[in-house]
């Protein structure tokens, strides 16, 4: 197996991100009262409860690398996340960084920052 690393992330309620994140092609991988694994193909998403989680002041962030971020902001935005500037959730659309990356960004249900980041090699394809 190949080593990674894999985000933890805060969840107010487990139902809800399992709806949340479907809605953009994650699925369950694993659940019980104290954890929870979400799956997009290669991409693993760790949940453990925080019921009194206060969105608007939570600092939990992490990133996803991808081949191809226009093709998740596309899925985001089709599982009915908006383009808006407060509230939770929301998206902000991809765009190139003076490093050449291509960046967008997703703020959940629970207020975490998760950063879409395409691949860099898919990136200098383009």
């Amino acid at each position: 197996m190949t080593d990674r690393a894999v985000p933890n992330l805060p969840s107010r309620d487990f139902d809800a991100t399992i709806a949340f994140y479907r809605g953009f092609g994650f699925e369950q991988a694993y659940r019980d009262d104290g954890w929870l694994i979400l799956r997009r193909g290669e991409l693993t998403l760790e949940f453990f409860p925080f019921a009194d989680l206060d969105p608007a002041s939570s600092s939990f962030m992490c990133s996803v690398r991808v081949d191809d971020v226009d093709e998740l902001y596309r899925h985001i935005t089709s599982a009915g996340v908006v383009e808006k500037t407060v509230g939770f959730p929301r998206v902000h659309p991809v765009t190139t960084k003076p490093s050449g990356l291509r960046i967008g960004n997703l703020l959940d249900i629970d207020g975490t920052q998760v950063n879409l980041i395409e691949n860099l090699s898919s990136s200098s394809a383009r």
